[in-house]
């Protein structure tokens, strides 16, 4: 099913997201293609919704190369094992666990095909679904010294928002018992 046929199914509640979906994501002049639709799949993917997930990632087929798919994949996978990792760290209250070596791999954080600034971001975009406060302090740094905007950052994280506002009303629905 394509993500606009998912989102037009939205019930009347979820108006807004109909709404803010359409122009952010349709309409969408503060990102660049790549930016945008693996921002969509990065969130969706975060969203663990399979039927939101395989929308975003078919309709991305003509603003992502196979490359850059992967590199969306990437980022959200490396970013769910760092984003439960490195919040641990923010949410405990003992101090040793940030002196204690992560030990986990995330070669790809570098072995990717992508602009860094779109790897970043996605990375970022996860990572802000996740709340995982070190990682997004980490990845907006990193965006803003490779010159990325607060206007850019911003506009995806206002995609990721909607997406993953979609995600959490379509399981909400799939959850609910149907009126007959």
């Amino acid at each position: 099913m394509a993500l606009e046929e998912l989102v037009g199914r939205l019930p009347e509640y979820a108006k807004d997201l109909k709404l803010n979906y359409s122009s952010l994501v349709k309409q969408n002049a503060d990102l660049t293609p790549q930016q945008l639709w693996g921002t969509v799949v990065a969130a969706a993917i975060a969203t663990r919704n399979a039927a939101l997930t395989a929308a975003a990632i078919a309709d991305s087929a003509a603003a992502l190369s196979a490359e850059a798919l992967t590199a969306v994949k990437s980022a959200a996978a490396i970013m769910g094992m760092n984003n439960v990792y490195y919040r641990f760290h923010h949410l405990t209250k003992n101090e040793k666990y940030a002196t204690l070596p992560a030990r986990l791999r995330m070669n790809a954080l570098r072995g990717h095909a992508v602009e860094a600034v779109d790897f970043e971001l996605w990375c970022l975009v996860v990572s802000a679904v996740n709340a995982c406060d070190k990682c997004v302090s980490a990845h907006e740094h990193v965006l803003r010294e490779k010159g990325a905007t607060e206007e850019l950052i911003n506009a995806a994280v206002r995609v990721t928002a909607v997406i993953h506002a979609i995600g959490a009303v379509l399981d909400s629905e799939q959850a609910s018992p149907t009126a007959e």
